[in-house]
């Protein structure tokens, strides 16, 4: 493994001439803030591409969840139930508001929320469930919704990291009571930072653009009845993600050629498992993601010890929310801790070529040796 060749970065953006273009016209509009016509467009054109009515942009995704969260009155004494394996901006939005995040394990085949631990974490203060569609493969939305309408609670979707994947042919986004999405700058499409709320229900979009807008109503800019909150998206992000909105199908067709290329060169190594992709998902691949077993013959911190020594970067799952020190409570939760210490993110961003991937797997094989 040679150390000469060039870093291979775990994501970027790919940013196109009309990204400039929108940026240049925003700017030269004088409209750089979060007044202007882009902010309004790629509101209501990502809430067409979700297949959803409404959309609330913000100035990230974290923010999003968090005025998601408001928007619904979620507070002291109400408990949110939440996968522990995802990241932890999840959980933190939940407590932002005073509720209390309800940590639950995860699925061994889909590395998502668990149905049936959900079921078993209900108590009478529970008032929402949050699925998570890790690294860009959904979540079982049917069994999520079954729960959430026997008990009465709100489904919403963390849908950070899985813009446009779909689940039983209809897309993320759409599946849960809202959801919300990220556009940070390694996502599938990024307007640097940035996010969105996205739902069917005119009430909470509009409560949501009274909350993000200081409390005001237009009509009436500095009378201010509620404490609310800054969380507005800029004409400039804006400009950017509505340029990456329309060549999205092309990003996510470029990431699902890439993880058929990853997968097709490391099926049958020993000790790899690969992401997951099950029959009614349609996975996205902002991460492309496989868990390094104990017959690989390495543990997970080896193999992206060496795969830097040969350029290559990497990223670990995210550390188990249940095992923060804000959040730690003495808690197993055995599938999500060990997913987590097993997991690997290899490079995955649209940009990647042929030529990378192959090395990537020709550096890997050669691990496993």
């Amino acid at each position: 493994m040679s150390q000469n060749q060039s870093f291979i970065p775990v994501a970027e953006p790919s940013i196109g001439d009309k990204e400039l273009i929108y940026v240049t016209d925003c700017l030269k509009s004088g409209w750089i803030s979060s007044l202007g016509e882009y902010v309004r467009s790629f509101e209501n054109q990502f809430a067409v591409y979700c297949e959803t009515q409404y959309g609330v942009a913000t100035f990230n995704g974290t923010v999003a969840l968090h005025l998601l969260i408001a928007t619904l009155n979620l507070g002291i004494g109400d408990e949110v139930i939440v996968p522990s394996l995802t990241f932890v901006a999840t959980a933190n939005a939940v407590r932002y508001t005073g509720a209390t995040p309800v940590f639950v394990d995860s699925e061994r085949q889909t590395w998502n929320i668990d149905p049936a631990a959900v079921a078993a974490a209900i108590t009478p203060r529970t008032k929402a469930i949050i699925a998570v569609h890790l690294y860009g493969h959904p979540a079982d939305m049917d069994a999520l919704r079954a729960i959430a309408d026997k008990y009465n609670l709100l489904l919403l979707e963390d849908a950070a990291e899985a813009h446009g994947a779909r689940y039983k042919g209809r897309r993320v986004g759409s599946l849960g009571d809202a959801a919300i999405f990220s556009f940070y700058g390694n996502k599938i499409i990024t307007t640097g930072e940035g996010g969105i709320i996205v739902t069917h229900n005119q009430a909470w979009a509009e409560r949501a653009f009274f909350l993000e807008n200081q409390g005001r109503y237009n009509d009436n800019p500095y009378f201010h009845p509620e404490l609310a909150f800054n969380y507005r998206m800029t004409n400039i992000q804006a400009a950017i993600g509505l340029a990456q909105l329309e060549r999205i199908d092309q990003l996510i067709e470029i990431r699902q050629r890439n993880a058929a290329h990853y997968n097709r060169r490391l099926a049958e190594v020993v000790g790899l498992t690969l992401p997951p992709a099950m029959a009614w998902a349609e996975n996205v691949y902002w991460m492309y993601s496989v868990l390094i077993e104990d017959e690989f013959g390495l543990s997970r911190d080896e193999v992206r010890a060496r795969l830097r020594a040969a350029n290559i970067d990497t990223r670990p799952f995210f550390y188990p929310v249940h095992t923060l020190p804000m959040y730690h409570s003495g808690q197993s939760l055995p599938i999500a801790e060990d997913l987590a210490q097993r997991g690997i993110n290899l490079p995955s961003a649209s940009t990647l070529t042929p030529e990378q991937i192959e090395r990537v797997c020709d550096t890997l094989i050669e691990l496993q040796r």
